[in-house]
């Protein structure tokens, strides 16, 4: 770790990154940047910044409480080696992945008791409030695209585990975009600029945004813990334990004041970043194509400094290395289509695109992303993951690799199994999905 204009800073980033973390800092009371981090929205993804009796729109993210869980059944891989094809095919039909869609599983959660929670009635405007009510519901356990997932995994006792990824959906898209615009005194559902909006508790707005983000921290952990287990049924297995954690999300905690070092209470948002607090358990995720990990808090009394730099929070996952474009190319929402590019004349001579039979009329040209469909099937391949979905924008090749990013997060967190994917099922490459992180 290392402090950057006095904020932790664990692992190496890009300088676009190491910026836009001071700028939330420059408004925070504390911030911290886990080593996965990368350039985000507003605050990087991997940030953790924490305000007195504040609460960042931005920060906690418009994928309101994504996170992980995480079952070891008491299945072992020989009981699923021979049918693994099978049981992703099952899963590809059973659960819902895409924009938006509902759930179509007849015992999706549709009536849990979160839907006559008070809190909805923090939407001022009743007609959008049944109306975002209707929408959750329906997509109560659906799993979204982007990088959200279920996985079959396998730990180093060959015990066959669950793991899912994914937040609350277009209810929590809402939330966040409709208090962005009630902060920029416009109406509710209207579509605004996305700036930064820190909402004081202590106030009407404020104390809203707080009742209905932790309702959807409620949504999401009933959807997870829905699809996760049905997928325990779907195997024939039975559960032997869950771990599970948001990892976009804010808390009521108390840290020590760096000065004085009593205990103060702190509003703590973490965007893409995993509560860490001693003994506290949580699953990172790698890539679709490599080892994800249990992990639990260190409770040796020698980090305990180290672990308050990070606000007891460590990495969601590997981090990003390549954006989503600069990975696949720049492709068509529909159709999945890599766009046209220039011609190679013009590629090498911009001044003659104006003038080009070829290149004119096509608009702005995009090149190939960075990493190919037979890159992504041979990195798969050779670790003997059978895949369902997943566009090149979630290849392996987009990621660093966790081992490191663990190693530069530090002790701070002890590893208690590492998880080999076996089966992985996303979204297809051509699902767009406005409510993905």
């Amino acid at each position: 770790m290392i402090f950057q204009d006095g904020v932790p800073v664990f692992g190496t980033h890009q300088k676009n990154t190491l910026e836009q973390l001071a700028d939330v800092a420059s408004r925070a009371e504390r911030a911290a940047l886990m080593a996965d981090g990368h350039f985000g929205y507003i605050m990087p993804v991997g940030g953790v910044a924490a305000y007195p009796n504040k609460a960042s729109v931005a920060g906690v993210g418009f994928d309101i409480a994504c996170g992980n869980a995480a079952i070891r059944t008491d299945l072992r891989y020989e009981n699923i080696i021979d049918r693994r094809h099978e049981i992703a095919d099952e899963i590809q039909g059973s659960l819902s992945f895409g924009i938006g869609r509902n759930n179509e599983s007849k015992d999706a959660p549709t009536d849990d008791p979160l839907f006559e929670d008070p809190a909805w009635d923090a939407i001022p405007d009743y007609h959008e409030r049944q109306k975002l009510k209707a929408r959750a519901r329906n997509q109560i356990g659906t799993i979204g695209s982007g990088n959200h997932y279920v996985d079959i995994l396998v730990d180093e006792s060959d015990y066959v585990w669950i793991a899912d990824h994914f937040g609350s959906r277009g209810f929590g898209w809402n939330v966040a975009m409709g208090f962005l615009a009630l902060s920029q005194n416009q109406p509710w559902g209207k579509r605004v600029k996305e700036v930064e909006a820190l909402l004081d508790l202590h106030t009407p707005m404020g104390d809203s945004y707080w009742q209905l983000m932790t309702l959807a921290g409620r949504y999401a952990y009933v959807a997870r813990e829905w699809v996760a287990r049905k997928m325990v049924t779907l195997l024939g297995a039975n559960e032997l334990e869950i771990v599970h954690n948001h990892h976009n999300f804010a808390w009521k905690e108390f840290h020590a004041d760096p000065v004085t070092g009593e205990p103060t209470e702190l509003v703590v948002v973490r965007k893409g970043a995993t509560p860490a607090f001693p003994g506290q358990q949580g699953f990172v995720g790698g890539s679709m194509g490599d080892d994800a990990v249990i992990i639990e808090g260190s409770t040796d009394p020698a980090v305990s400094d180290l672990q308050e730099h990070a606000m007891f929070s460590t990495v969601h996952g590997a981090g990003r290395v390549m954006s989503r474009t600069e990975a696949a190319g720049s492709r068509d929402r529909k159709t999945g289509e890599l766009r046209l590019r220039m011609c190679q004349v013009c590629e090498n001579d911009p001044e003659r695109r104006s003038k080009c039979i070829i290149c004119m009329g096509r608009g702005k040209m995009y090149r190939p992303g960075k990493v190919s469909a037979e890159m992504m099937a041979d990195w798969l391949k050779e670790k003997d993951v059978v895949l369902r979905g997943g566009g090149l924008d979630e290849s392996p090749h987009a990621y660093r690799r966790l081992p490191d990013v663990l190693v530069d997060q530090g002790p701070t967190i002890n590893i208690l199994h590492t998880l080999k994917p076996v089966v992985v099922v996303m979204a297809g490459a051509a699902e767009f999905d406005p409510f993905k992180d």
